[in-house]
């Protein structure tokens, strides 16, 4: 009880913040609409700047245990219970014919977020985040490999940072883009579904077309390719605390224990067990109990792990010193630029290859 109401002041703060950015997110402005920020990236903004402003609020005795606590904790709690929003089986059939184009676009940004921190000497941790948010999901796959990897906070600020520019980027141009070069709806949707980050930046940009291209579906379709997209969390994150774990025994040298509990992050797995839990309800006979759960205990979680997420990043930014991050952002944004460019461009070939470029829905 005792440690629960020293960490309650810092917990509360990062609640405030987190509601104060998730309306901010909700503000349009003619036709533009903020959610392509996003909340989690307005809440790790307004905390840098509390911390530009009174440099010692994070770390003041009567702050610093719940800002830590939400920035550890809180990030896995997120991920946890976004899981509920992932039903395999209607992913994995709605997502297929997507595939090709997610698995050599993961691939890509991987392969060259590998190669650019060797040549360009970026620190590994910041360059696996990139690689991951850019590939994956934005923030949800950095929320989620950042406790594996053991990133500090700001090292996963200077990430989130990265992949922030780039989906406001893709979110604005891509549905032009997309139209004038001939992509049919179809192809739009996967187009948006695998080469922007953030779900938000996702849903933005398929909004955006089906009023360029006159048609429904595309955003219905872009999301599915995005949380095909998101599964992607469970393998890399699961590889990633594998190698963690071997390099850590080997460092401890011949005879050395290392506490797999210690170093292996269970909150992936409890990620999977509600992911299971949600696509073995989504094939149970039709009920008041199914159909509560689907409609609004789903919808309830994917609110709360994003609500959790702009709370974790607010803690992020409290712990970050802003100018310091702008220093050392050159090389993580030319690492994201080339992730970017790379993710785009093979999402477009293998697209053409595979026959799904001038397709409409």
């Amino acid at each position: 009880m005792k440690q629960l109401k020293n960490k309650l002041p810092g917990i509360t703060v990062c609640v405030l913040i987190s509601a104060a950015a998730t309306l901010l997110a909700e503000i349009q402005i003619g036709s533009f609409s903020f959610d392509v920020i996003g909340a989690p990236v307005f809440a790790i903004l307004i905390g840098m700047l509390i911390t530009l402003i009174v440099p010692k609020f994070a770390v003041s005795d009567m702050m610093k245990g719940g800002i830590i606590f939400t920035s550890k904790k809180i990030l896995q709690w997120a991920v946890i219970i976004l899981g509920f929003s992932l039903n395999l089986g209607t992913i994995a059939k709605v997502g297929a014919q997507s595939l090709p184009v997610i698995i050599c676009t993961i691939l890509i940004s991987l392969i060259v977020a590998m190669i650019l921190m060797n040549v360009m000497k970026i620190d590994k941790k910041v360059a696996c985040l990139v690689g991951v948010g850019s590939s994956i999901c934005g923030g949800s796959a950095i929320a989620a490999t950042a406790p594996v990897i053991d990133a500090d906070d700001e090292e996963v600020a200077q990430s989130i940072s990265v992949i922030f520019l780039f989906n406001v980027i893709a979110a604005l141009i891509f549905p032009t883009l997309g139209y004038k070069i001939g992509l049919g709806s179809e192809g739009f949707a996967i187009f948006a579904g695998t080469a922007v980050n953030d779900t938000s930046s996702v849903t933005a940009a398929a909004s955006t077309a089906e009023g360029i291209y006159g048609t429904t579906g595309i955003l219905s379709c872009a999301v599915t390719v995005k949380l095909t997209r998101t599964l992607a969390i469970i393998p890399i994150t699961l590889v990633l605390a594998f190698i963690r774990t071997r390099r850590s025994k080997r460092s401890g040298g011949e005879g050395a224990k290392v506490s797999f509990k210690s170093i292996f992050p269970f909150f992936i797995l409890y990620f999977i067990a509600a992911s299971v839990i949600t696509t073995i309800i989504g094939v149970l006979p039709d009920s008041s109990f199914t159909s509560f759960y689907n409609e609004t205990f789903v919808g309830a979680a994917k609110w709360l792990a994003k609500f959790f997420i702009a709370m974790a990043m607010c803690a992020i930014g409290l712990n970050t010193n802003i100018v310091n991050l702008v220093k050392k952002g050159g090389k993580p944004i030319a690492l994201g630029f080339c992730c970017w460019v790379a993710i785009t461009a093979v999402s477009l070939g293998v697209q053409q290859l595979t026959g799904i470029y001038s397709t409409n829905l």
